[in-house]
């Protein structure tokens, strides 16, 4: 693209998410010698990118990486690239498969640089830090005061775009809800129909598993150890050394990638790791809608906004 005008600002959501900048679907973690022991890896690591026109969804899901990889165990290849990438966000309008509203997730106060709110023949700025600072002041030129008429239009985009989602999800009790669901029939009519493809991990911009594997250069003893994105829904996802696998059936493990979403993630960091932004929805090559699996389990047939 070399023409600003060709940029899509009014685009409903990537095939795959921002993830994939800081957590990329296979890197290098080090390499190892014979009587060297190994060298980390650390290319692209210093990186700096600017990653322009993400969603509120999108980027609250960031800041539920950033609780992952921060906490007991930091993760210092992705810690590096979070510090090393900028982030600007922009306003979107929801459209079918968008339940960003019911997650609490369609609106974003930390984890960006900037955050840009259409307000007709303006946008309204939000600075998220002080490198956000930094670039209002460098650009002082294309920014000015805001007005109360900007504050009252602001304000009338924002019910508006409240008023406009399509999808609601009551997620008030839904730990306890699937806690006392966890031995329905559900699971095994959603096990028949799922192909464990893992296309909604893929997609998903919370999901972080990855495999660690070791590739060893054969005759020397040398070798690198990689990591890729796997997902629960794999065959192989549960397995161990012996050949158990913990999870053996497509049941089992669509229950667990649920189950993980919206009961063990709450349990661990107090929200669910599901943001709503539509993209298992609009994947998935068998039609399973995680919302609708929601209302079978909340014994709901169906909801209105």
């Amino acid at each position: 693209m070399s023409n600003w005008s060709e940029v899509r600002l009014d685009y409903t959501r990537t095939i795959l998410p921002p993830k994939k900048y800081f957590l990329p679907p296979q890197e290098t973690l080090f390499r190892y010698e014979p009587g060297q022991g190994y060298v980390p890896f650390r290319e692209g690591l210093n990186q700096h990118i600017v990653l322009f026109g993400l969603h509120a969804c999108d980027i609250y899901a960031l800041n539920i990486l950033d609780r992952v990889f921060a906490g007991k165990y930091p993760d210092p290849y992705y810690q590096a690239r979070r510090k090393n990438i900028l982030i600007i966000g922009i306003d979107c309008i929801p459209d079918e498969h968008c339940f960003c509203r019911s997650m609490r997730a369609d609106f974003a106060d930390k984890g960006f640089d900037l955050f840009f709110y259409d307000i007709g023949d303006y946008y309204l700025t939000f600075i998220g830090t002080s490198r956000g600072d930094d670039m209002v002041q460098a650009g002082s030129a294309l920014f000015e005061p805001v007005s109360a008429a900007d504050v009252e239009e602001y304000k009338l985009r924002s019910a508006r775009k409240r008023g406009s989602f399509q999808i609601d999800v009551d997620i008030r009790d839904l730990p306890e809800i699937f806690e006392l669901q966890y031995q329905s029939g559900i699971w095994d009519a959603f096990g028949e129909k799922c192909l464990c493809c893992g296309t909604c991990s893929m997609v998903c911009p919370t999901c972080y598993c990855f495999d660690v594997r070791d590739e060893v250069e054969f005759g020397s003893g040398s070798g690198t150890r990689t990591r890729h994105w796997d997902s629960c829904l794999f065959a192989s996802h549960a397995e161990v050394a012996g050949g158990e696998n913990f999870r053996k059936t497509r049941a089992a493990r669509i229950k667990y990638r649920f189950y993980h979403k919206q009961r063990g993630f709450v349990a661990e960091y107090g929200r669910p790791s599901c943001v709503g932004c539509g993209r298992c929805l609009s994947a998935c090559p068998v039609g399973i809608d995680i919302v609708q699996a929601i209302r079978q389990l909340q014994g709901v047939q169906h909801a209105s906004v």
